[in-house]
């Protein structure tokens, strides 16, 4: 294991732990944590166990976005400036800056198969950047990404109002007022997340979210952001205490039916929750087998 430095792609100082295999690879997997977190979790490293088992090389980073609070360095010209970030502070586009940034960075270490997995806003931001690279036509990038593995995938603007419920409107207009008065790294309400969140992170997500509400799994759409992507897709959820608002079994069956991609593999581990406590070997195979199928 070894802790590897980079920069995102507009100079932001970031890090993680790069999970070597006892042979040389050029396939690894990238993976992208949700909020509030980091890459220290025990299912990266049991991921990055049994794909290291397997010869796959393992790569988990700390995001702008990891852990509440923090300050985060952005390196300019050799010149460094703090910055507040942190899931609380942070705007989950800039992902984008820190996917690629990873990217970059294990392309100048020599790899060439990257799978991208994400879990839960970390599948937010690699669907958000699978497509932006599309969009730029950004083939040198796309030609690497062998894979997409997007774990437990939330419908961002659903569950923020199933969990303020019938107070979605009044915080809206709270953080809509907050952002008039130039307010937009005050923090919202303690009730009115479940964590910390400044007004800006809270517009991103209730409002100002075209950009990441794709995941409408209660209504019937085109997914086209997920259907996008044309590398071979990985999806899984839990149905125990998982952040959707139906059946995993239904939400399986309905994916299945709209997703189109050929190589696509979408299902649900029983018994698991959100963070796939208790359930990480089982998922790491799964997540394994999915890529040696492809080869």
């Amino acid at each position: 294991m070894e802790r590897i430095d980079f920069l995102a792609t507009d100079g932001i100082v970031l890090n993680g732990l790069l999970y070597e295999s006892d042979e040389k690879t050029k396939k690894v997997i990238l993976a992208v944590h949700g909020m509030s977190s980091n890459c220290f979790k025990d299912r990266d490293k049991i991921i990055a166990q049994v794909a290291n088992r397997n010869n796959i090389d393992y790569f988990c980073f700390n995001n702008r976005g990891s852990e509440l609070v923090k300050y985060i360095k952005k390196n300019i010209n050799g010149t460094e400036e703090k910055i507040l970030g942190g899931t609380s502070y942070e705007d989950v586009l800039n992902g984008y800056e820190d996917i690629v940034g990873a990217i970059l960075k294990l392309k100048e270490l020599g790899y060439t198969d990257i799978y991208l997995q994400g879990h839960s806003l970390g599948s937010t931001k690699i669907v958000y950047t699978y497509n932006e690279l599309k969009d730029e036509e950004s083939d040198d990038i796309l030609e690497n990404i062998k894979g997409v593995i997007l774990l437990s995938l939330v419908d961002i603007n659903n569950s923020l109002k199933s969990y303020l419920e019938d107070n979605f409107d009044e915080y809206l207009k709270l953080a809509e007022s907050k952002e008039k008065e130039g307010k937009n790294l005050e923090l919202m309400p303690d009730e009115a997340f479940i964590h910390p969140i400044s007004v800006k992170t809270f517009l991103r997500y209730a409002k100002n979210n075209q950009a990441i509400d794709f995941a409408k799994y209660d209504e019937d759409i085109e997914f086209k952001e997920l259907n996008n992507i044309d590398t071979p897709l990985f999806m899984r959820w839990g149905n125990n205490n998982e952040m959707i608002t139906q059946e995993a079994s239904e939400l399986v069956e309905k994916m299945n039916n709209i997703i189109t991609n050929k190589n696509k593999d979408i299902d649900y581990i029983d018994g698991a929750d959100h963070g796939y406590s208790q359930k990480e070997h089982l998922l790491a195979e799964q997540i394994i087998q999915f890529i040696k199928n492809m080869n």
